[in-house]
């Protein structure tokens, strides 16, 4: 889609520009963050995502990244969560992306895999009761860096001991291994919000003794061995990326600090991880100022931290020119976007045109379009 109006300096705004990861190129600097849905059936993908992803799939951002995909089936945030253990999850994420390649062949889509760790086993957020379900109501035993709870909501999980954490670092090698199987461009590692990994790299919810607790170096250890994992069984051309938290917003209880991200960022760097997406949160109970670009200052910090690993900034940035703003300040490289493509599922269409730009139209909309 052509705007009326060509961008000032006559070169595409930041925003449209490409931007390569390793042997993928995307067309555009927008991302589509992960965005549970809630709607698989024991992990298996349903004719939901067919349409959601494909609708996605043709908003003409650069990347669509799938919601938060289970390793294991108790590494599920809800037991409606979507899971890539087995081979019936692999079959039915394999159909869904043979659906975007036919709807929207342009289109770079990816898959975040990850582990809820100690948040896991809970309630879909319109179910007629909140909370922890427990295994009596379809729910599981949790599992987690450390034998406690978060917020107490549920019962603390129980602490991973050695052949656990080979189970689990195995598994992200195997969802890896069936993310390429099925097709997907890109692979996003979750070690955000608090979930497994994330609760590894916090103090306030690693209260380990072994080699994976205590200093800033045995409480990444985990984390980095699962990227190692996910890495070796990967092609060399296709990207592996990390969503963390930048912050716990815990500064006043010896939290996730800033200089942690930084350090974080420069492990992941150092082996071969192609871009960093930081976002903020999860690990405790914290007072969030959120409002537009309020998670941008973790994402320039880690960005100028680095030496060439692409960053993505996430948090409230649907304004374009905010979008615009930040990756011209090069605080990042990327923009991710969720909600608001839920609002707005054609937000691209709508940047475009406020930057002065130009985003691909699929052939069925363009002819309206102009």
């Amino acid at each position: 889609m052509t705007t009326p109006d060509s961008h000032p300096s006559g070169d595409p705004p930041h925003l449209l520009r490409p931007l390569s990861l390793r042997g993928l190129t995307l067309r555009n600097r927008i991302v589509v963050s992960p965005m549970c849905m809630y709607s698989a059936v024991e992990g298996v993908a349903t004719a939901w995502h067919h349409v959601h992803l494909g609708s996605l799939a043709c908003s003409g951002a650069g990347l669509v990244v799938v919601e938060a995909t289970a390793v294991e089936a108790r590494g599920r945030i809800t037991p409606n969560c979507l899971g890539l253990w087995n081979d019936d999850c692999e079959r039915a994420l394999a159909r869904v992306v043979a659906t975007v390649r036919e709807v929207a062949p342009k289109a770079a889509i990816g898959i975040q895999l990850g582990h809820a760790g100690r948040k896991a086993s809970h309630a879909h957020p319109w179910a007629p009761a909140r909370g922890y379900v427990g295994p009596d109501e379809g729910g599981w035993t949790t599992v987690g860096a450390s034998p406690d709870s978060y917020e107490n909501i549920a019962p603390p999980a129980a602490e991973l001991g050695p052949s656990d954490l080979d189970e689990v670092r195995t598994a992200f090698a195997d969802a890896a291994s069936r993310a390429v199987r099925v097709g997907f461009d890109l692979v996003e590692m979750h070690a955000a919000h608090g979930y497994l990994l994330s609760s590894f790299l916090s103090p306030l919810s690693n209260h380990r003794t072994d080699a994976y607790g205590g200093s800033l170096e045995n409480r990444m250890r985990f984390p980095l061995e699962c990227f190692d994992a996910m890495r070796s069984v990967m092609p060399d051309d296709t990207p592996l990326i990390v969503r963390f938290s930048g912050t716990d917003w815990r500064d006043d209880l010896g939290g996730w600090s800033t200089d942690d991200s930084v350090a974080f960022a420069r492990a992941l760097e150092a082996r071969g991880c192609d871009a960093v997406d930081i976002s903020t949160g999860g690990n405790a109970k914290a007072d969030i100022p959120v409002g537009p670009g309020f998670q941008v200052p973790w994402a320039a910090a880690v960005r100028r931290g680095v030496e060439a690993m692409p960053v993505i900034a996430v948090g409230e940035l649907h304004d374009p020119e905010l979008a615009e703003k930040v990756l011209a300040d090069g605080d990042a490289d990327a923009i991710a976007i969720g909600k608001e493509f839920l609002r707005d599922p054609r937000w691209p269409w709508r940047a475009a045109k406020a930057l002065g730009g130009e985003v691909e139209v699929v052939d069925q909309y363009a002819w309206c379009v102009g």
